[in-house]
């Protein structure tokens, strides 16, 4: 079992450490997305190491239709195969229920997918999510459910989350079984549950409570920024995370901003992940304390400065805004790769920031001078 230590609060922000059996994870932490075991922008596990990544986030989804859980297993599992020795959390899957509306059926023994790849029929239940994450050997796997729209009646959400709850007693049963096995590569695997309920907030309090009473190593709030406000969401975590174990971390699936982030830790979040800063990157916007730059604007044509001063991301030691902008504009895959580089290391560095601030006790005030400064973009001469 995973060992969640509290360290420090401060007001609701918490600060601890999660011991798993690939190293210690430092809370509150940003996952570094690499859907299909890499992260986009032609950025090594080496690289990892030097922007100070904590734990990386696959697909399982994607990981089972290329190249395949199984392949992934006879090859010693998703940490030998990716030349990653930390901590790697795989996510179910049931997002693509989610994402992947027009080509799956959704049942209450799984999900009947098509392959996006090749359009082959796949099937998706809880057991097969956790089989696949099993051979993946991550660190953490995470349940199987269904992430119902936003904007989704309350008939359907209900009917959804009942069935997630269901969901959840066969994944945990499945993963129980699976630990046990001696082909198993990593008998240590955690789970943690996803809560459901869209932005109905009795529906989240109730499944909350429902999936805490099952004792699981963490516990994933699922369901949000996929169309709801960003103050629809806030609401939606006052509500639910103080129904959630708080002896247990607490996961924020898909978020997000940096404010998104700074607002969730104050209410007790201390997971995250998001492809923002990846995505962001491959098309030259870059992440500074004072707001984020577009390097695709001429106005970084000569620009010999850094993309922010005092940065020690692998980018910002080397090399100019001028030369950044000239290797994006040419479709140079360096100028993805640094932008991608440096605006991970930005959220890595905030994370660590938080974890300061709460354990100073001043995260209210570190809150509000790194939003009121990525405010100041319009303003500044950056």
């Amino acid at each position: 079992m995973a060992v969640y230590k509290l360290l420090n609060k401060d007001g609701n922000a918490k600060r601890a450490e999660f011991q798993t059996v690939h190293g210690i994870i430092q809370t509150p932490v940003f996952m570094n997305v690499g859907t299909a075991a890499a992260i986009k922008g032609a950025v090594s596990t080496e690289d990892l190491e030097q922007i100070k990544t904590q734990v990386e986030l696959s697909n399982t989804y994607h990981l089972h239709v290329r190249p395949g859980d199984e392949l992934i297993h006879d090859l010693g599992g998703l940490h030998k195969f990716m030349v990653w020795d930390k901590p790697i959390l795989t996510d179910s899957g049931g997002f693509q229920v989610f994402s992947l509306a027009k080509l799956r059926k959704i049942k209450e023994e799984g999900v009947h997918f098509h392959s996006h790849v090749d359009g082959r029929k796949i099937f998706m239940g809880p057991e097969e999510s956790m089989r696949i994450q099993s051979n993946l050997a991550s660190t953490i796997a995470m349940a199987f459910d269904e992430c119902p729209s936003s904007v989704a009646d309350r008939k359907y959400v209900q009917n959804s989350v009942d069935r997630t709850a269901r969901w959840l007693g066969r994944c945990k049963a499945e993963m129980d079984r699976l630990n046990s096995l001696e082909r198993t590569i990593n008998k240590e695997q955690l789970l943690f549950g996803i809560n459901q309920g869209a932005i109905y907030e009795d529906i989240r309090i109730d499944h909350a409570k429902r999936i805490s009473e099952l004792d699981l190593d963490g516990y994933a709030i699922g369901g949000l920024a996929v169309g709801e406000s960003h103050e629809e969401m806030y609401r939606i975590l006052d509500v639910t995370v103080p129904n959630l174990p708080e002896e247990k971390p607490t996961y924020l699936m898909g978020v997000g901003t940096p404010a998104n982030i700074l607002e969730a830790v104050e209410r007790g979040v201390d997971f995250f992940d998001c492809v923002y800063p990846t995505r962001n990157g491959r098309h030259g916007h870059v992440y500074t304390n004072q707001g984020k730059l577009n390097l695709f604007n001429q106005k970084y044509e000569k620009d010999t400065r850094p993309i922010e001063e005092g940065c020690q991301c692998p980018a910002c030691r080397r090399y100019s805004r001028a030369y950044i902008r000239h290797l994006l504009k040419a479709k140079e895959m360096l100028g993805m790769r640094l932008c991608v580089l440096h605006n991970l290391y930005f959220y890595n560095t905030m994370m660590e920031e938080i974890r300061d601030a709460i354990e100073k006790g001043r995260y209210q005030s570190y809150k509000e001078e790194k939003l009121y400064g990525m405010k100041q973009m319009k303003d500044s001469h950056v």
